[in-house]
């Protein structure tokens, strides 16, 4: 049906910077949102960041001002540019497509494998 592909993850020192990159290819005939999730050991998964086709992007608190997230519609492709990073950042990060606006609300969808972000010194 629908793969999406993760890039960008690995390792980087506090204060480094990372750029990941999420490809949505197969059948695709529309996508409502697109956006990150992370989920740290022993944690819930939490919404990154996120934006929906009326152009809003929805930031989790702990990374306004350092996470910019950017899309490409006509590729169906988003990206997070993560900067000044954090030990606590690290996290296995998660690309997700609600393909409706159901699947907005209930972080339903598709998702994609995950990608490790370690940050440490």
């Amino acid at each position: 049906q629908v793969q999406l592909v993760e890039s960008g993850g690995g390792l980087v020192q506090p204060g480094g910077s990372l750029r990941l990159s999420c490809a949505a290819s197969g059948r695709i005939f529309g996508i409502y949102a697109m956006g990150w999730y992370r989920q740290a050991p022993g944690k819930q998964r939490e919404l990154v960041a996120r934006s929906s086709s009326g152009g809003v992007t929805n930031y989790a608190d702990s990374v306004k001002g350092r996470f910019i997230f950017s899309r490409d519609n006509a590729k169906n492709t988003v990206y997070l540019q993560m900067n000044s990073l954090k030990p606590e950042d690290t996290a296995v990060y998660y690309c997700n497509v609600a393909w409706t606006w159901s699947d907005y609300v209930t972080d339903n969808g598709s998702w994609g494998q995950g990608t490790q972000v370690t940050v440490s010194s």
